[in-house]
């Protein structure tokens, strides 16, 4: 064997260990992003198991607004028929709803005593903001993953083994502007 055909053979395994290399750490990447969208699944269906709970909650109150209520439960549902499509644009758009009727519920609440000191009523409050605290951190996790992997498979020569196997971008998990501004509690607290 000739001195050529050893660099030539060593090139091409050189080669061949990169792209396997570049193929395992695009697979590490699209697996960091189902785990992570796996935990804020985790978390929503959790906050949607407890909503009704809360909804209950605040109908043994006969005289209790019953849009609000209406407007958290229209929310839920749609919320969980995003997240079963994963559809992170319908997502973001539905969590700001959610939040928004949430927000007014327990804004609403405030003018029912007996509701604000119901024992199960202000478990199920907590409960609730701290899934939402839960949420909003793995959302986090979340679009940090699916960053690193838009990079990846944008970025030479990590974009041609991408491409070759299929591997492609994801969507970000935004919420929407009002999603992101501040509570105005002034507001909320006029409407009820």
């Amino acid at each position: 064997m000739s001195i050529s055909s050893m660099i030539g053979l060593g090139v091409a395994v050189v080669a061949v260990f990169y792209g396997i290399t570049l193929y395992n750490g695009l697979v590490t990447l699209k697996h960091n992003v189902a785990r992570a969208w796996a935990n804020i699944d985790v978390l929503l269906k959790q906050r949607h198991d407890e909503l009704p709970k809360l909804v209950e909650v605040c109908k043994q109150y006969k005289e209790f607004e019953q849009s609000t209520l209406q407007k958290v439960i229209e929310a839920r549902a749609q919320v969980h028929n995003a997240r079963e499509q994963q559809d992170m644009a319908a997502l973001g758009g539905a969590e700001g709803a959610l939040r928004q009727g949430l927000g007014r519920l327990f804004a609403v609440a405030e003018a029912y005593p007996d509701l604000k000191s119901n024992e199960s009523f202000m478990q199920l409050q907590q409960r609730i903001s701290n899934l939402e605290n839960a949420i909003a951190d793995r959302r986090e996790l979340y679009n940090e993953a699916v960053n690193i992997n838009n990079v990846r498979v944008e970025q030479f020569p990590d974009a041609l083994i991408a491409a070759l196997f299929h591997f492609g971008p994801r969507a970000l998990l935004e919420f929407s502007s009002t999603e992101k501004a501040d509570v105005d509690m002034a507001a909320l607290f006029k409407q009820s």
